[in-house]
């Protein structure tokens, strides 16, 4: 559908509109009295959000990301699905699924009693994904906009055989500086070290604190977690459900540079704190049947 189409269908008077945004991919724009921010049609993600009166950003977004088919976007809250990391059968298949890179469809949007705003997008199979992923599924992202960020994965498999997921909100939040920034909530967690090879599980003592490059799993979490941001005076919670591990990463110096959507010191700037179903966790899907992860963000 054109802007034109989409903003006919779809739009929500003085709250919600469609606009061309860079490399001319479609965006929705929203801006409420309870906050703003902006959903990329594409991936079917949530680029921004800035609840009224907070003065910065909740989410990180690269100003060197790439805004075309077949890429991904460096920021915001990206969808890792049907499978997160590498491809768990090696057939070099993209790492973190296919979802990520290509369209989605608007399916929905709403202005709900309480004043937030819901959008609702999707992705079904074709030819072509069953070509990447031999299965029937219908998947959603229930977006909800208001003094919190709440996102919704829901998948069906709309298929007769069963399947398994991975999946994340690869979710980028926006710090003032990354060695005045910590997470809480993981103390006493083991973690699957990535950046150290992946294999060795490893005990959290403390909160989580970033001085190097870090890519952890972290196993059997709890259901809230809080980024404490000391530069920017604020706490960002995140709170999940259907999720029962998390994943920390920081790119740091050396990978910061190595990537072109990256400015070479925006390691300082973010941090990933990601909703997921990682490493030994993941989800059955039974024919007919569904599975829902949820996020939810609020400055605190």
């Amino acid at each position: 559908m054109t802007i034109e189409q989409l903003n006919a269908k779809y739009s929500i008077s003085g709250q919600l509109e469609f606009v061309a945004g860079k490399g001319g991919l479609p965006m929705i724009q929203v801006n409420s009295a309870k906050a703003k921010a902006l959903i990329s049609i594409h991936a079917g993600q949530v680029l921004s959000y800035q609840p009224t009166g907070e003065p910065e950003d909740v989410m990180f977004l690269s100003e060197k990301a790439y805004y075309q088919d077949g890429k991904a976007i460096k920021g915001g809250a990206p969808i890792c699905w049907p499978w997160f990391g590498a491809d768990p059968e090696g057939k070099g298949r993209p790492g973190h699924g296919f979802v990520r890179n290509r369209g989605w469809n608007v399916v929905a949007t709403e202005a709900l009693a309480n004043g937030d705003i819901k959008v609702t997008v999707g992705l079904d199979d074709t030819a072509e994904t069953q070509a990447i992923w031999p299965h029937a599924f219908s998947l959603r992202q229930e977006i909800i906009i208001g003094d919190s960020l709440n996102l919704s994965l829901i998948t069906r498999n709309t298929g007769k055989e069963k399947f398994t997921i991975t999946q994340a909100f690869h979710t980028y939040f926006k710090v003032g500086d990354i060695a005045r920034a910590k997470v809480l909530g993981l103390a006493g967690c083991d973690y699957l070290d990535k950046a150290g090879g992946g294999s060795v599980q490893k005990h959290q003592s403390g909160d989580v604190t970033i001085d190097a490059e870090v890519d952890r799993i972290y196993l059997n979490v709890g259901n809230i977690l809080t980024i404490d941001d000391g530069a920017f005076n604020r706490r960002i919670q995140i709170a999940s459900q259907g999720s029962k591990t998390a994943v920390v990463w920081n790119p740091w110096e050396k990978i910061a540079k190595e990537m072109a959507d990256l400015e070479d010191d925006d390691y300082k700037r973010l941090l990933c704190v990601e909703t997921t179903n990682a490493a030994d966790d993941v989800v059955e899907v039974a024919p007919g049947g569904e599975c829902r992860m949820v996020a939810s963000y609020r400055v605190i």
